[in-house]
């Protein structure tokens, strides 16, 4: 998979040697507070994560979100990206994002990871639709997928168990033609 650049930062391919800073990011609470993780991993889980999607399909390997650091030189991971259960025939692909570095949050990284990444799904996997499944009350992720074009398209309702407690679940979309009309 060649290395997806967009204006702030680069999707590269995930590496054995990222697997400590992947476990540092889904080991902290606030970081999986909108992901379906609810344990904490070690390191042989992480690992055995690693061996699983790396040697699954290439398009589903997860990418590491870089951006570039002021020597203008190095780049810095601060999260990652991935399609999982692509589709051959209905040529749709569910997305999922983690961006680990809090310090980074908020300063439109994310979306532009979600923008680049759809291009690539549209433009060269020819993907139909890319889905997400986004927590009620992460109103953060809503607004960077709304930014990027996709569209509520549907709620299952009280379908994760979280604090105690049932929260809704959001089904969000973007088809090709979406794209097309508005990249």
């Amino acid at each position: 998979m060649p290395i997806l650049y967009a204006q702030r930062l680069r999707l590269r391919a995930s590496e054995r040697e990222d697997i400590p800073l992947f476990l540092k990011w889904v080991n902290d609470p606030e970081i999986t507070e909108f992901l379906e993780q609810v344990t904490v991993f070690n390191r042989m889980q992480e690992e055995t994560w690693f061996e699983r999607v790396s040697s699954g399909p290439r398009a589903e390997l997860p990418l590491v979100i870089e951006i570039l650091q002021p020597d203008g030189e190095n780049w810095l991971p601060i999260g990652n990206l991935s399609f999982m259960n692509i589709h051959p025939v209905n040529k749709s692909a569910e997305i999922g994002i983690m961006i680990g570095e809090k310090q980074y949050w908020n300063q439109g990284y994310g979306t532009e990871a979600m923008r680049r990444m759809c291009q690539y799904g549209f433009e060269d996997l020819n993907l139909h639709r890319i889905f997400l499944r986004v927590y009620e009350d992460n109103n953060r992720g809503k607004a960077a997928y709304r930014k990027v074009g996709f569209v509520h398209e549907g709620t299952m309702r009280e379908a994760r168990y979280h604090r105690g407690r049932y929260w809704n679940v959001d089904f969000m979309s973007i088809i090709k033609t979406d794209w097309v009309q508005n990249p």
